[in-house]
């Protein structure tokens, strides 16, 4: 299954697939090459900063392994609005290990060495 990955460099985000399995065990927060994304990347060093599954849970860097658990959250990244304080709600997300169900990985440049504009385009789509 394809990897979807979206690399955000000052405020810009950039879109690339892959079909490397190099990337099932690691885990958000790891550092990694950019040429075991693309070629291109040579000389980049990339983080992954979060992840989001099939169905669209999103991977939490607190949870440890690759399954889909239920968690109660209070008021943060993950849960948004809450409706008094002390509230709590229980929500479906992701470990924080990428395995073959993880679909879309966010990443953000560590290290470069050239503006990542010159090396990646990003197509307009046409409707």
């Amino acid at each position: 299954m394809a990897f979807k990955f979206n690399i955000s460099e000052k405020g810009k985000t950039f879109k690339l697939e892959t079909d490397s399995e190099f990337f099932v065990g690691k885990k958000i927060g790891d550092v990694f090459n950019g040429t075991e994304l693309s070629p291109e990347l040579k000389g980049f060093e990339l983080k992954i900063t979060g992840t989001s599954d099939k169905s669209g849970f999103p991977g939490k860097e607190d949870e440890q392994g690759p399954q889909l658990r239920g968690v109660l959250l209070s008021k943060g990244r993950f849960l948004r609005k809450v409706s008094h304080k002390g509230f709590r709600r229980k929500k479906s997300v992701r470990g924080n290990e990428i395995s073959l169900a993880i679909v879309q990985i966010n990443c953000s440049v560590v290290k470069g060495t050239k503006p990542l504009d010159s090396f990646l385009k990003n197509e307009p789509k046409s409707e």
